[in-house]
């Protein structure tokens, strides 16, 4: 698995549908063996609810391995750091008492989305004829802004002329281009976010750090290492549901470079799955519920998107995504989660193939278009009508939701390694 002699483990947490998968509870649980959790992509635009006891934490930058108090937590290059929004979580992460200084440190390489960010995502969606489901968090125009080479990093902030001259610039080329879009921004609203992040800057410098140096010489240290990306693999911009995705690679490889380690670096790669499939925002999802079934089952999960409350669209689970996911991950095994929701249904579907055009398609389609007619292949499983809440091991379970994780393992290719039945951390089945 290209683990060097006498280092630490590396492994890799992965969304395998449209993100909401339940990463943070699995990384949450993982983190109790780990020295380091580092997130290697996205933004603020995504969000990890995890369970505490009676408590509840949703987290939007910081990895969920901060609820461990000892743990070292990192936000790699890959980041783009919603510099407002990670001080509010930073800050109320400290008034609930749990320890944030001297745990968190942010790539000196990371790119900063800045409040203009926040406008031209929200305007471009108001003004596109094809409308993405953006969050409106500015993610997008953060790494328009990085491809582009006209980024502000966490660098940048160390030094204060060169922090203003290029926030400066970045204002300047953000109202230009409203003016082409015709869209009009609120002044007094933007310049107090302004001044809002300019408060930040030297905050966010001493929090810098070369996050790449850190994990390799913490893996060479022979400690372990947990890799988190946010959303999912249906949402990586390559591999995903293009045009409907998000604006990086959410995928496997992306941690190598969101992190600025090799990939040989990485021994293990989980990628996780709901036992049914969600996805918020706008694209296909070929295994949608009826609109009974949608909200029925939204209710039973309690589907509603962590960062923005929208009810998630739900359907049967789609194997032909995951398998995909398998695939471009290069999975070494598979975390289940909310099996318990199926708890009450008679009948269990999953999908084992697309109808496209009258052909049957059993691989993840490029045709993103093609893909919102195509109609799905069910299999159906009797349910096993009882609750698996209580369960600790896979012997605990119902037959049946046994034989239906049998047969996502069989489809998928990728051995199950933790089953999830339910929001608390000892609500963890461990396979092997």
């Amino acid at each position: 698995m290209g683990q060097r002699s006498g280092s630490g483990r590396c492994t890799v947490v992965v969304g395998c549908q449209w993100g909401d998968e339940g990463k943070g509870k699995i990384v949450d649980v993982l983190a109790e063996g780990v020295d380091v959790v580092a997130r290697y992509q996205g933004g603020a635009n995504a969000g990890h609810t995890v369970h505490v006891g009676d408590e509840e934490f949703i987290l939007h930058q910081i990895p969920s391995g901060i609820l461990h108090g000892d743990r070292r937590c990192l936000l790699g290059n890959g980041v783009v750091l919603d510099l407002l929004q990670f001080f509010e979580e930073h800050d109320a992460l400290r008034e609930r008492g749990i320890e944030v200084d001297g745990h968190v440190g942010v790539s000196l390489r990371a790119h900063l989305l800045l409040p203009y960010h926040r406008v031209l995502d929200r305007a471009s969606e108001a003004g596109a004829r094809e409308k993405i489901g953006t969050t409106g968090r500015g993610i997008g125009p953060a790494y328009e802004d990085k491809a582009g080479r006209r980024g502000i990093r966490v660098a940048d902030a160390a030094d204060s002329h060169r922090f203003e001259a290029l926030l400066a610039e970045g204002v300047q080329r953000a109202r230009l281009h409203l003016e082409r879009l015709d869209q009009t921004v609120d002044e007094a609203a933007l310049e107090e976010a302004l001044e809002a992040s300019r408060a930040l800057r030297g905050r966010i410098a001493e929090l810098a750090v070369d996050t790449g140096l850190e994990i390799d010489r913490a893996l060479a240290r022979g400690e372990n290492v947990l890799l988190e990306g946010a959303q999912g693999t249906a949402l990586d911009l390559d591999h995903g549901t293009y045009p409907f995705v998000t604006s990086s690679n959410t995928t496997a490889a992306a941690a190598a470079t969101g992190t600025g380690i090799g990939p040989t670096r990485i021994t293990d790669v989980l990628g996780v799955v709901k036992a049914y499939t969600t996805r918020v925002g706008n694209g296909p999802l070929p295994t949608g519920f009826d609109p009974a079934m949608d909200e029925r089952m939204r209710e039973l999960g309690g589907e509603f998107g962590a960062t923005t409350g929208r009810p998630r669209r739900c359907g049967w689970f789609d194997a032909v995504l995951a398998r995909h996911a398998a695939r471009v991950n290069g999975l070494t095994g598979l975390a289940v989660t909310k099996l318990d929701v199926l708890d009450s249904l008679d009948e269990i579907q999953l999908c084992t193939g697309y109808r496209m055009g009258g052909e049957l398609v059993e691989e993840f389609p490029a045709d993103t278009f093609g893909l919102e007619d195509a109609q799905p292949v069910l299999e159906s499983h009797p349910g096993w009508k009882a609750p698996t809440t209580e369960a600790r091991r896979l012997e605990d379970l119902p037959s049946g939701a046994r034989a239906y994780l049998d047969r996502i393992e069989e489809l998928t290719g990728a051995p199950t390694r933790m089953v999830s039945v339910g929001t608390r951390r000892s609500q963890i089945i461990r396979v092997g």
